[in-house]
């Protein structure tokens, strides 16, 4: 999908990462995939940022402190400090603390990121219903177990204020797709009731938290979700450049709406090192390269010869502007087939 990439720029001249200082780059299905490098990720970061882009790198993933997430990013040969990684565990935790009196208890229900943040807020971390919180808060952790979800569950029936990082109802991992968080906060909504005032993306706080840490003067927020990624950024007014390495398909960003449309859509990392290609009207179409989109009746059509990405965008720019404000509500599997995807 991306021969048009071949090699490795000494820069950025023209590429997006010339047009953007920052990338807030998400993680999971991004940079890696549990403890796995995503293929060509390094290599794309490490000439991004010798082309002068700054990364930062922003996850909903609360389970983990900044330094270890900057000490795995390390590992794989990107050399990270603390203070380019900004986690949802750190925009809740600010969240909290602008609604509760200063050292006041929070009853956490996930990882050693989660507290850390909580601490670095001047709030003390719990584990019961029964220890007087003044709020309680759920976030990612691969070790939560019934137990700690029952406490959630029998705060929040009390009437204490209920937070949560994020509400990803997924998380990819070596072996492919897991519950996330959002799957857990719905176990203690089943129980209580209500819903939490949730931090993460797509929610404006973690944007709020994200500009505060990192002064990105003009971002690109790079992710691989549409409904926390995405939408994240059009939430914040900036572009986005969504990559095909996680749990987005190409059916999928065919049938997004409006919030969850980015500005740019690439296979990996390595769409930061070129320009992306322009995609105009043609007719009663849209082309990119050499293939041209068409929607007829109810379906999407795709014709002519060229990279199947750039096919991928023509359909999108057809599909999006039949929809309007909607979703596209035609047949695109066999554009999609012709185009190998």
């Amino acid at each position: 999908m991306t021969e048009r990439m071949r090699g490795r720029p000494d820069g950025c001249d023209g590429a997006l990462c010339a047009e953007y200082d920052t990338a807030l780059l998400d993680l999971d299905g991004v940079v890696y995939a549990g403890g796995v490098a995503v293929p060509y990720a390094v290599e794309a970061l490490t000439a991004a940022r010798a082309g002068g882009m700054h990364l930062a790198y922003v996850t909903n993933n609360a389970a983990r402190t900044p330094q270890a997430v900057a000490a795995q990013l390390t590992g794989f040969g990107l050399p990270t400090g603390a203070g380019d990684v900004i986690t949802s565990a750190q925009a809740v935790a600010r969240l909290i603390a602008e609604q509760v009196p200063p050292g006041s208890r929070v009853l956490a229900v996930g990882g050693e990121g989660l507290r850390v943040a909580l601490r670095e807020r001047g709030l003390e971390p719990v584990g019961s219903a029964d220890d007087g919180p003044a709020a309680v808060v759920q976030g990612y952790d691969a070790g939560i177990d019934w137990g700690q979800l029952a406490e959630a569950a029998y705060a929040v029936q009390r009437g204490v204020p209920w937070f949560a990082s994020n509400t990803d109802l997924t998380i990819p991992r070596e072996r492919g797709i897991a519950p996330g968080n959002g799957a857990l906060v719905e176990v203690v909504r089943i129980a209580a009731g209500g819903a939490p005032q949730v931090a993460g993306k797509p929610q404006p706080p973690m944007h709020r938290e994200t500009v505060l840490r990192t002064g990105a003067r003009r971002p690109l927020v790079i992710g691989d979700r549409l409904d926390t990624d995405i939408e994240g950024a059009f939430n914040g007014g900036v572009d986005a450049l969504l990559v095909l390495t996680g749990v987005t398909t190409p059916a999928d960003l065919l049938l997004a709406p409006p919030p969850h449309r980015p500005a740019y859509v690439d296979a990996d990392l390595r769409g930061l090192l070129v320009a992306q290609p322009a995609v105009v009207p043609d007719g009663d179409g849209f082309r990119c390269g050499g293939l041209r989109a068409v929607v007829r009746g109810d379906r999407l059509d795709v014709e002519g010869d060229g990279a199947p990405l750039d096919g991928l965008r023509a359909l999108c720019a057809a599909a999006w502007t039949a929809a309007g404000d909607g979703v596209f509500a035609g047949d695109a599997v066999k554009a999609l087939r012709t185009l190998g995807m």
